[in-house]
């Protein structure tokens, strides 16, 4: 595992894992492959940017000719897709979009790995396939899937043809399903640098509903820990949940945010919450610790570290919410926040 064609490495956890990755081992390269949608950003890159190991390709998972192309250029041997479309409440909005990325584009990346014969193909899941989980419970990896957001059925889909290649054509895949993952260059459309970035402003937090769904926010660098170590001692054909084995209630989030940037309770607002939201999300993690990992940071010290990041980042993300997110944010919570009441 020498060339590794990073698929959406100018995302959120794609460029955290490229950083990761140039950290960790001299002899590895990693070619960027991206799109540049709007969640994808080469300011992301721009502390590797000079490294002669990281190369970015500007190109459409969807297109094979372009993917053949990267591969055979840079002697591929490995693909980990990070490539997505990955926000919920957009999926919601739009499905479109992410039945081809997720689905059309796993294919191609898939038949592209067959094809040239590689060495690995590695997903990048989440924790959502499993759709709601029971309290007293914790979704393991054998469990079926259950998706309930177009979001969540796109990556289900994907995971499912991942699956399939491996049984069908023996190609070796793995796959790591990741619970909700927070930390820095992540766009601030996700709830943590959303709301870390409008409490910076002193502007209102849109918690969904009640603001008790649990949730297990994880730090994206133990999240790329975890993929490297899959890829290279995980056992190919198989799944493995990463998570943090510790769930936070949204609004519990929300406080400890708030505190680790010095903003009042006041600033919340509980919204109108979004059709089929999954109340509780849990991962038994125990086969991935069996190989060796655990997580690096508790869920507040994520949470709070992720927020004091974006207080000191704002040369990062003042222009993109300044930008056509605008649009986004009032058709996501425009009519919302003007129905809703502050906390008494």
């Amino acid at each position: 595992m020498r060339n590794i064609l990073v698929t959406g490495g100018a995302g959120f956890i794609g460029s955290n894992f490229v950083y990761y990755m140039l950290s960790r081992y001299d002899d590895c390269r990693l070619v960027v492959y991206d799109k540049l949608t709007y969640a994808g950003n080469l300011d992301n890159l721009l502390p590797v940017q000079d490294d002669p190991r990281y190369t970015f390709v500007r190109g459409d998972i969807c297109d094979r000719a372009d993917v053949e192309a990267a591969v055979r250029a840079h002697a591929i041997d490995t693909i980990v897709n990070f490539a997505a479309e990955t926000h919920v409440d957009r999926s919601i909005m739009d499905p479109d979009a992410f039945i081809q990325t997720s689905v059309y584009g796993t294919y191609v990346l898939l038949e592209v790995a067959r094809a040239f014969g590689l060495e690995r193909y590695h997903q990048i899941s989440t924790d959502e396939v499993y759709g709601h989980v029971p309290a007293g419970r914790s979704s393991r990896e054998e469990d079926k899937v259950d998706p309930r957001s177009p979001y969540a059925a796109s990556k289900a889909s994907a995971d499912l043809l991942v699956n399939a290649y491996h049984v069908t054509y023996g190609l070796p895949i793995t796959i790591t399903r990741g619970s909700n993952n927070i930390g820095p260059y992540q766009y601030p459309e996700k709830v943590v640098p959303l709301f870390a970035t409008n409490a910076i402003d002193h502007l209102p937090l849109p918690v969904y509903g009640d603001g008790r769904q649990m949730r297990e926010y994880q730090h994206v660098r133990d999240h790329c820990e975890a993929i490297d170590l899959v890829l290279r001692r995980g056992q190919v054909g198989e799944v493995y949940n990463v998570g943090t084995g510790v769930e936070v209630e949204n609004l519990a989030m929300v406080e400890i945010l708030l505190d680790a940037l010095d903003r009042p309770r006041s600033l919340i607002r509980h919204v109108t919450d979004r059709p089929g939201h999954d109340r509780r999300y849990s991962l038994d993690i125990h086969k991935i610790m069996a190989l060796g990992w655990e997580p690096g940071h508790t869920p507040e010290e994520a949470i709070a570290e992720t927020a004091r990041w974006y207080r000191d980042n704002e040369w990062w993300w003042r222009k993109i919410k300044s930008g056509a997110f605008r649009e986004y944010y009032e058709a996501q919570y425009g009519e919302r926040l003007r129905t809703a009441a502050p906390l008494p």
